[in-house]
């Protein structure tokens, strides 16, 4: 089983797209039980009392606009841990990554990537919160998956 962690700054928006959209990609190439997949905040901001909240609507109405549901979803914070339990942490953007590294302390075996470092044109996934677009983050969160399906595909770890 390919265990993947999809991880940005608050875990309402750009992870939680991630998370979803990559689950509707396998499940629709019948890959289900080859994966699980989830994501996770770098910080707490969303997180109160230990309950996070859930998806931010405008992300949850674009997730919805193309079929695909984030029901249930709440943000949760990535830990150290979660190194071993996860064969892929995916940040969204540069400073995700320099957040989980934080986090996890190192990366020996290399799990740690950006989600467009799978894609053609690499770079980070600008964050709805500020920039109001949610349709632009979709389409690079789909760029991202599709490339990472192709990565996997590429490594032998999955057949296509």
């Amino acid at each position: 089983m390919i265990k993947v962690l999809f991880v940005c700054l608050g875990n309402i928006c750009r992870s939680p797209m991630a998370e979803f959209i990559f689950k509707d990609m396998v499940n629709k190439k019948q890959l289900q039980s080859d994966f699980y997949i989830a994501s996770a905040a770098t910080s707490t901001e969303e997180i109160w009392n230990g309950i996070g909240n859930p998806v931010y609507p405008p992300a949850k109405r674009e997730l919805a606009k193309h079929g695909i549901s984030c029901e249930g979803k709440r943000a949760v914070q990535m830990k150290k841990a979660d190194y071993d339990r996860y064969d892929y942490l995916i940040g969204m953007e540069e400073r995700n990554r320099r957040n989980m590294l934080r986090i996890l302390g190192s990366d020996p075996e290399h799990k740690v990537s950006l989600l467009l470092d799978y894609a053609e044109q690499p770079g980070d996934i600008a964050d709805p919160w500020y920039t109001g677009n949610f349709e632009s983050t979709y389409r690079d969160v789909i760029r991202g998956c599709e490339g990472f399906l192709k990565y996997l595909e590429n490594k032998g770890e999955i057949t296509l």
